[in-house]
């Protein structure tokens, strides 16, 4: 039987499987101790599409550089992170960090947003079902509308708002039975970083589907929240568009969390400090 751990410290990046239908998840490398999976959107798609199919638990997740920041300093964070079968480069710092590191060649960063519209495309063709959890009422619905009106054949068949507050165990067991029940193999979860991976981790043996963490993917393609220009994105911008449309909120999270990756990514690239 294959070591999936053993598999990322021998550097596969490619996607591989054997006879039993084996998902050989995409190779990680580190970044201020946080293993990020170098990964390509079609890469990451064809694995949890045919770990969907199969109904097996997964976890994949989208960091951006707040995320990263947090996995550095937060143990207990970073080892959630360890057990996710995808935790890709969300944002184009984040993909420039790996080729500095590494040399790795990524085309284009992992997306959320994006990377939510290539599955629900995918499953759509496959006859997979998705469901939807987090965020508010208005915003899941909206969401569900909007990918149904984009996406024709998408089977969305479960969705449910957070509730904004720790689940009762006796609601967190009536939650994982409506999804398994709604035979889903396709979870996106939009709590934002860090609730939504410490939801996906708490419940990876429980859920039998894929876990995806979405984040503002919810608010963006529901319409609620305006997305960043294309030009914005390319040019690692896009943190400044989302700084000027909520500055109160965010201004921490950007302006300070963006200064020490920069200072931590030089001193991991200058190996005077390593993560």
């Amino acid at each position: 039987m294959f070591d999936k751990k053993m598999l990322h410290q021998e550097g596969r990046g490619n996607m591989m499987e054997n006879d039993g239908g084996i998902v050989i998840w995409p190779n990680k490398q580190n970044i201020l101790g946080v293993n990020i999976s170098a990964t390509t959107y079609e890469e990451a798609l064809v694995c949890v599409i045919k770990a969907a199919k199969a109904r097996n638990s997964g976890c994949v997740s989208h960091i951006a550089v707040h995320g990263l920041i947090e996995g550095s300093k937060d143990l207990r964070f970073r080892s959630i992170l360890e057990e996710f079968e995808i935790v890709a480069p969300d944002g184009q710092p984040v993909r420039l960090a790996l080729r500095l590191l590494h040399g790795t060649n990524l085309p284009d960063r992992c997306y959320g947003p994006e990377f939510m519209l290539h599955v629900c495309r995918r499953a759509a063709v496959e006859g997979i079902g998705v469901f939807l959890y987090g965020s508010h009422p208005n915003v899941v619905e909206s969401l569900r509308k909007h990918l149904i009106a984009q996406i024709p054949g998408l089977a969305i068949v479960g969705w449910e708002p957070s509730v904004f507050r720790p689940l009762t165990e006796v609601e967190d067991n009536a939650l994982v039975s409506r999804i398994n029940e709604s035979k889903t193999g396709i979870v996106f979860v939009g709590l934002g970083c860090p609730l939504q991976e410490t939801f996906a981790y708490a419940h990876r043996k429980k859920i039998k589907a894929v876990q995806i963490c979405v984040g503002a993917a919810f608010d963006f393609l529901s319409q609620n929240k305006k997305m960043a220009p294309v030009w914005m994105q390319r040019n690692s911008l896009e943190w400044l568009f989302r700084l000027i449309q909520e500055p109160r909120r965010l201004w921490r999270r950007y302006l300070i969390t963006n200064t020490i990756f920069l200072w931590r990514l030089f001193l991991q690239l200058s190996r005077v400090k390593k993560y």
